[in-house]
Parts: C-alpha cells; structure tokens; sequence
C-alpha cells in the first residue's frame, strides 16, 4: 500500500481537513505519480457539498493534476521522474460504443468512466447488488500527496508549460476546448463566452487562438477590463445583457458559436436569440436541471441548445499541446493547502482572478486523521 496524505471533506457541511489514507500499489499498466499541483476547479466545491447528491465520504477532490512519475508502468510510456497530468477521469469500461471511438468520457459503461476522485457513481439498485466494475467505491483525487492512475489516462505535460500553469488545462482548458473543436470554432467566428471563471476566461484565450472573434458575457462589471486583456474584442455586463441582447438579437444571426460557463442555473434565453441560423449554444458550467428554454427562439432559426461534459484523453492532450504551442495559460494563484476552505469560499463568491492552484508540498507534515 502506498501512505498519502490529502485533504478531505467528511460530510456535506464540514470543512476540509488533513487526512491520512493509504492507495493501492500501482498495477503493471498504472503510475505513481508525485503530486506537485492541483487545480481548485468549482466542481469540487459542488462535490464537497453534495451538491449533485452522490457524494461518496470521506471526499478529497482534486481533478486538474499534476505531478513526477514515481513508479512507472511495466513497458510503459512514461518513465520515472517525467511530469505528466491526471484530469477527471482516470479509467472507463473500454468496451462501450463511445469508449471504442475514444469518447471515455461519454461511456456507457454499467457504472460510466471512473473518476478521479468520488469513484464510479453507482445507482442505488446496483450498488445493493454491490456490482461496481471498478471495484472502487471510492477514488481519491489530487488534494494529495500522490495519485495512482492507468497510464492510458495519464496526459504528457510539455516543457513549454509550467506545471502549476498546466494543471487546470486538464479541466477547465478541454471542458471549453472540447465543443469547440466539436462544433468547429474557426479563424473569423464570433463567439460569446457566458461566464468569466475559471473555465470562462479559458474560454476566451482559445477561442482567440482559433482566430474567433469574442463576446463576453458577465455578471461582474468589474471584469470587464480583464476580459478585455483577455482578448475579447466586446464586453456586456449583465445589468445591460437584456438591452444588448434585445438590440443584438434585432440583427438576426449575430454569432457563430455560444458557450455558457456558469456553473449553476441561469436563464440561456437571451443567448439563443443571438445565435445566427444551425448555430449552436452549449452548456458546460451547469450540470443540473436549468430553466427553461423559449423554444420559437430556437426553431425559428433552427437554433440548438447542446451539452458537452470536460473531454476526451486525447482532447485532453491535444489541448496541453495546443497551449503550449500557443503560448496559453490560465490566470493562476497559487496557495497552500492550509487555505483551501478560505479559498473556496472566494471562488462560491466569484473573488477569485481566475484559478487557485494548490502548491502540495504544503501538505508535507500535516497532523492529519486516519482513515
């Protein structure tokens, strides 16, 4: 077994804390990896919570991962002393329709791709039967020591990325870039970014890559300069959204491609007015039910109101790649351990410009509980 140190929730209203738990020994075609960095992303406040009511407790999250191979896989890829990355997920049933296409993260698999951190989330009928193709009912993600994962889902981080820098690539860099390749974003589009977080300033600096022009979107007038040094050629504030969207919406077919970043309910109405004609609105900040959508606005111009969940390992990697050559990287505060909590507590607030990064050699000597 290989000792660890995290950090964990222990119920849905606890804070974090320092925990003591033990990982199981890397199998022939998985890695030890060291944990240097890891992303703060909002999700894992939404998990710590139980806010998506299938928490698994004790929780560590930590799902934008990087860190030192410490044992490599037998025959493997990667060798020891390498900086590589983990990110949401670290294993799927590689058997389903969307697995063989090279979709993990759409599996269809009895219990869906295993995460990096709250395990499979089982349905309570299977899981009295106890069936759990993983064999996990919890995994343990990167507010820790080390992490061990199959080395198929283990990202190469390139020299041209600094690894605290590339660490929320790994979520919040693919969950944007993904629909945009999917929905082929390109040189000349107008883009509107919902949203200007952690993903949503993601969003802006690689639609700009893609030669997209870009509108932003956002609730803080205080941001509107930010997205500007971003790279967005327009910025609305949202005590104004309704007027400019009302008088954008008065030119039918204002943008090429709209993706909503916010990560909880908001009214997408005034958005899908925006869209020009087969264009295409998707969601990626709100992974629950959302209000509901004025459908003439949609079918008068056969409008669309998609999802896309993070992406692909080779989305993954080949967004680190496109980063790195592009020169992109996330705007990042790096903080110890010790202040997660307060750290979460700014992102629930919107206080935080634009991604906290754990620094885990803070972890080291921690007075911690067992497991």
């Amino acid at each position: 077994m290989v000792d660890t140190i995290g950090y964990a929730a222990k119920h849905s209203f606890s804070r974090m804390k320092p925990f003591r738990f033990t990982r199981e020994e890397p199998k022939d075609n998985e890695l030890l990896i060291e944990v240097l960095y890891c992303g703060l992303c909002h999700s894992d406040i939404h998990q710590v919570k139980n806010e998506w009511s299938n928490t698994v407790y004790p929780c560590v999250p930590g799902h934008e991962v990087v860190g030192r191979v410490a044992k490599a896989a037998k025959n493997g890829k990667y060798k020891v002393g390498e900086i590589v990355g983990v990110g949401c997920m670290v294993d799927s049933c590689q058997s389903c329709a969307p697995c063989k296409e090279g979709d993990e993260n759409y599996c269809e698999g009895p219990n869906g791709f295993l995460a990096t951190y709250n395990g499979p989330f089982i349905p309570a009928a299977k899981a009295a039967t106890g069936e759990n193709m993983y064999g996990r009912d919890n995994t343990y993600g990167g507010y820790s020591s080390n992490i061990v994962c199959r080395e198929d889902f283990v990202i190469r981080i390139p020299d041209a990325l600094k690894p605290e820098e590339a660490a929320p690539i790994l979520c919040a860099g693919v969950t944007t870039y993904s629909p945009m390749k999917h929905w082929g974003v390109k040189q000349g589009d107008k883009v509107g970014v919902v949203g200007l977080g952690g993903l949503g300033h993601m969003a802006v600096k690689i639609a700009r890559a893609l030669g997209a022009e870009v509108t932003v979107f956002t609730t803080s007038p205080e941001k509107k300069a930010e997205a500007e040094k971003l790279g967005a050629t327009h910025v609305t504030v949202e005590k104004e959204l309704k007027k400019e969207a009302e008088k954008l919406s008065a030119v039918p077919g204002t943008f090429d491609f709209i993706i909503s970043t916010v990560p909880e309910k908001h009214d997408i109405n005034p958005f899908i007015a925006l869209l020009k004609r087969d264009k295409t609105l998707v969601i990626v900040g709100a992974l629950e039910p959302m209000a509901g959508v004025d459908n003439s606005q949609a079918a008068f111009h056969r409008r669309s109101v998609a999802g896309s969940l993070i992406g692909s390992i080779a989305e993954t990697q080949e967004v680190i790649d496109f980063c790195a050559e592009h020169g992109i990287a996330p705007e990042i505060e790096i903080i110890p351990a010790q202040d997660i909590n307060k750290a979460m507590k700014k992102v629930e607030k919107g206080d935080v410009r634009f991604r906290y990064v754990i620094d885990i050699a803070t972890l080291a000597n921690e007075e911690a509980d067992e497991e």
